[in-house]
């Protein structure tokens, strides 16, 4: 039986400045550029580089891995302060494909089988980035509704508001904006011999209870945004009513003064 070897994949940044890095690596590295991927044969192992910034690294020790993400740092646009990873092992031996126990027992070790592995753990990696940050966003506003529901208001200035609005619409514009690259790769227009492993590990990391699950959660961000959007415009309309109500007064009080000058 082979021996396990480590397979680990992190979401390093917003995505990478790939053609810069395409040309640099290929001109300072034995790599090879598929769709929207990077292979790079380094150390030991081999690294899957996706233009979403996300890296999966086949075989390689931790030292190793922390060398090539810093060469891959000038080329990383908004690099993440959290860092989100996940952690496999696997072998090369098994008669047919099993993913169990976040263990992945492969048929061969062959570039093509570890690519189309990689989409999937890549993919994976990106949705869990994409879910942490939106569920940082219900806890951080997770005070509003509550506000809203124990004092009809959310406490907030109008200007506060609007800032908060903007924070919404910013977190569910950054997903929806990126939202395709959690469909079928194109990669598997081109080979599609290899849809059955992308499929497997795809079922095995439940990408598409996942998906589903976020939209439900972007669903949530978006009935806030529509209640503060309607608080916002009630402040508003309140507003409108009492310069109204003021004006009104202030007309009738003008008359009443202009019509006491008269009658004096």
């Amino acid at each position: 039986m082979a021996s396990e070897n480590e397979l680990y994949a992190v979401c390093y940044c917003a995505h990478f400045d790939f053609d810069d890095l395409q040309k640099h690596l290929l001109s300072h590295l034995r790599c090879t550029a598929y769709r929207q991927v990077l292979n790079v044969e380094w150390k030991q192992g081999d690294v899957f580089i996706f233009d979403y910034g996300v890296v999966v690294f086949w075989q390689i020790s931790i030292a190793d891995r922390m060398a090539l993400l810093e060469k891959l740092r000038p080329y990383a646009q908004e690099p993440l302060s959290h860092l989100i990873e996940d952690e496999f092992t696997y072998t090369t031996d098994a008669e047919t494909l099993l993913i169990k126990n976040d263990h992945i027992s492969l048929c061969d070790d062959e570039i093509m089988t570890r690519l189309a592995i990689s989409h999937g753990l890549a993919q994976s990696t990106k949705l869990a980035k994409f879910e942490f940050h939106i569920q940082q966003t219900i806890n951080d506003t997770a005070y509003i509704p509550k506000n809203i529901a124990d004092t009809g208001s959310s406490k907030l200035s109008r200007s506060e508001l609007a800032k908060l609005r903007g924070k919404l619409f910013i977190a569910q514009s950054n997903i929806m904006l990126n939202y395709d690259l959690l469909d079928i790769p194109d990669f598997f227009w081109e080979y599609p011999e290899l849809n059955y492993l992308y499929t497997r590990i795809a079922e095995y990391l439940e990408i598409k209870q996942r998906i589903q699950v976020l939209s439900k959660k972007m669903e949530t961000i978006h009935e806030l945004f529509d209640m503060m959007a309607e608080e916002q415009k009630h402040k508003h309309s309140a507003i409108l009513e009492w310069i109204v109500i003021w004006l009104i007064a202030f007309e009738v009080a003008a008359t009443i003064f202009h019509d006491l000058l008269g009658w004096l």
